[in-house]
């Protein structure tokens, strides 16, 4: 069981909530959410999303992990403009924040 801020994700359910309300992921959100929050705090590379979560190693399109990770936003409640559970490090990858401020 995965608990950073206030969203929680079971693996072996394969259920989430956000606070005490479930929310639905399909597969691939699913498996997103759960490789960016096992590494919570730790930027994870858009190479590692597409091995991990597509189970590739090409690119099937540059917006693929794009999509998702705004499809993800929007269930969580995470504004896009402003995220603060899902963010972006341009050039390097995404973020699952653990809600504590860095110490840089």
């Amino acid at each position: 069981m995965f608990d950073v801020q206030d969203v929680r994700l079971d693996p072996e359910s394969r259920r989430a909530w956000r606070g005490a309300q479930e929310v639905v992921l399909s597969r691939k959100e699913f498996d997103l959410v759960h490789a960016l929050i096992s590494r919570a705090g730790d930027v994870v590379t858009r190479d590692e999303l597409m091995r991990d979560v597509w189970h590739t190693s090409f690119w099937t399109s540059s917006k693929t992990i794009d999509v998702h990770v705004g499809w993800v936003r929007r269930k969580l409640g995470d504004d896009p403009r402003a995220p603060h559970l899902i963010t972006t490090v341009r050039g390097r990858g995404l973020r699952f924040e653990t809600g504590e401020r860095p110490t840089e």
